[in-house]
């Protein structure tokens, strides 16, 4: 049974899958290969789906888990957290019309929108396993 306490650890496991995914799909479309991009992409969104089921679960269930670390790497944590947040709060609107753009296959819009999705989602992907290393790894609680 996974405990509360796991779902820090499985988030960033789903975030960094998210992660390579997404890097699967992108060069499979470059590659022309349109139907391998798509199985790369909604897998991607499926993990990510998953990933905010057990993100909500966690924060539902535990209070914030302080930074410890001091000095000017505060200031780097503090920033890769906050660009996180920001842009994984603008993502959904953006997977999902880019999801239906796709799976219409209205292809220049979903061109159009991708080129934004594409950099911003694989940004936050990266980013919540930066932050979780540094929150969990680098600079543990201390208890």
């Amino acid at each position: 049974m996974i405990e509360v306490s796991d779902l820090p650890t499985l988030n960033a496991t789903l975030n960094g899958l998210a992660g390579l995914l997404l890097f699967g799909g992108f060069l499979s479309v470059k590659r022309g290969n349109v139907a391998l991009h798509k199985k790369f992409m909604l897998s991607a969104f499926g993990t990510s789906v998953l990933f905010l089921i057990s993100y909500s679960i966690y924060h539902y269930n535990q209070i914030a888990t302080p930074f410890t670390g001091e000095g000017g790497i505060r200031y780097v944590y503090f920033f890769i957290l906050i660009t996180h947040i920001i842009l994984a709060a603008v993502l959904l609107p953006l997977v999902i019309v880019t999801l239906k753009r796709g799976l219409a296959d209205n292809r220049p819009a979903h061109r159009k929108i991708a080129r934004w999705t594409f950099p911003i989602w694989s940004y936050v992907s990266v980013t919540g396993v930066v932050v979780y290393l540094m929150l969990y790894h680098f600079y543990p609680p201390t208890n």
